[in-house]
């Protein structure tokens, strides 16, 4: 019988946990150098003791940066299987976590299966799925009913929550003494306010921390710190919202530490880039070095349909100035729902930008895929070249649409490929481009 609840539990009495094996041979890191860092706080393992199918993944200093994708229905998208269909994509190009967010009618059906099938650490926002779930508006919800749902998500096998705590009465009364431009864009965070504004109370989230944690430490769920006065545009990043919450989420950051409940803090939507590295640095001196969790930051408010590049680009800056885990954004981000074609490019795009973090950070092997792929261009080894790309099926396709008369090239550069002229030199030959007719 094991003698731990948590994978913090363990590493605090220097046990190393089967999910623990399982990121040290991911991350190629020592398993007692993993132990040290989860005890204190600075990775995450999200391991839900009912997640079966679970392939652990670790969240923080000096792993990978994981990215996740969200997913879900709404009332005017009800449809669970088109979400399979972005589950089984997810998987296919190697997103590390999905969250469902789902906040329509009877959610647990769908949540289950996606438990069930998916190797992927599952993220909820449990305050989401409360007015559905409980079929009451939301000023009759009480602090026992929040309480019922996430347990109902913990018992089912979810592996972190965003919960969030950090929207206490002090930090609504900054929000509203100063104004913001956007003012709320979390959409629990905005519901927590409107409850705390409805009935006069404090944040349940807050004032019943410890009940909370309670039940997350029973099922080893990691709790992720919401930012729900997260900057909604360029123009309220920084601000002293944003920051008043950030100081709180350090406090909430200790308390779970102290009952062996994991933590990850999540951090800014909207900012521009010159605040990024800042940004970053605080959070981690306030929150004491706990694994960060970004929205973007969208680096513009100007491009919607383009929202999965300005995340990109905000994403790699944070990763590489401290983030540990990017939330992805697709192209629909502020227009609709997101189709499956939409959530591919923002998976990519999310991709691209955790593994160029990786680089910068000097992540151990990181740089390896890289050379892979330098080699095989050297080589003008189409195939390797392929096989080796994010997307292999886009690289094909894009390479074939206009195939080029000589196979040691491509149709833009053909027999004046620079690789192609280089290679035929060192290999002692001429370079010919007229043949004789």
């Amino acid at each position: 019988m094991k003698n731990y609840k948590t994978q913090m539990e363990a590493a605090k009495k220097g046990i190393i946990t089967p999910a623990m094996k399982t990121v040290a041979q991911k991350e190629n890191l020592d398993v007692n150098k993993l132990i040290s860092l989860v005890a204190c706080g600075q990775v995450a393992i999200p391991a839900n003791i009912n997640h079966q199918s679970l392939s652990a993944e670790g969240v923080g200093t000096g792993l990978k940066t994981k990215i996740n994708v969200n997913l879900g229905v709404s009332g005017d998208c009800k449809d669970y299987q088109v979400e399979l269909e972005k589950v089984k994509l997810s998987l296919k190009f190697g997103a590390e976590a999905i969250m469902d967010l789902s906040n329509y009618g009877k959610t647990n059906t769908f949540r289950k299966q996606l438990i069930e099938l998916s190797p992927a650490m599952i993220g909820t926002v449990p305050m989401y799925d409360a007015i559905g779930y409980l079929e009451k508006d939301l000023l009759d919800i009480t602090p026992e009913d929040f309480m019922r749902v996430v347990r109902a998500h913990a018992e089912e096998g979810v592996d972190f929550m965003t919960i969030h705590a950090g929207i206490n009465r002090r930090a609504v009364e900054t929000f509203k003494r100063d104004g913001r431009r956007t003012n709320i864009v979390s959409r629990g965070g905005s519901l927590l306010f409107a409850w705390m504004e409805m009935t006069g109370n404090e944040n349940p989230f807050y004032e019943y921390y410890d009940d909370f944690l309670d039940i997350l430490r029973e099922f080893d769920v990691t709790i992720s710190l919401g930012d729900a006065l997260r900057p909604g545009c360029l123009d309220d990043s920084s601000d002293a919202s944003q920051l008043s919450e950030l100081i709180e989420l350090g406090h909430l950051t200790k308390r779970a530490w102290a009952k062996d409940v994991q933590v990850m803090v999540e951090g800014p939507g909207h900012m521009s880039m010159d605040e990024i590295a800042a940004n970053m640095i605080l959070q981690k001196k306030l929150c004491h070095n706990a694994p960060f969790y970004v929205l973007g930051p969208l680096v513009t408010d100007v491009a919607p349909g383009y929202d999965h590049i300005t995340a990109a680009i905000g994403g790699a800056i944070a990763a590489a100035n401290g983030a540990d885990f990017l939330c992805y954004v697709t192209p629909a981000e502020h227009l609709r729902l997101p189709d499956i074609n939409d959530v591919k490019d923002g998976i990519i795009a999310t991709k691209i930008a955790a593994h160029a973090a990786d680089i910068a950070k000097g992540i151990p092997n990181a740089r390896d895929w890289d050379n892979k792929m330098s080699d095989a261009r050297r080589q003008i080894d189409w195939d390797t070249m392929f096989e080796l790309a994010i997307d292999s099926e886009k690289a094909k396709t894009y390479f074939e649409s206009t195939p080029p008369e000589e196979k040691h090239s491509c149709s833009m550069c053909g027999k004046m490929c620079a690789l192609r002229t280089t290679n035929l030199i060192i290999e002692g030959k001429d370079v010919i481009f007229r043949t004789e007719s």
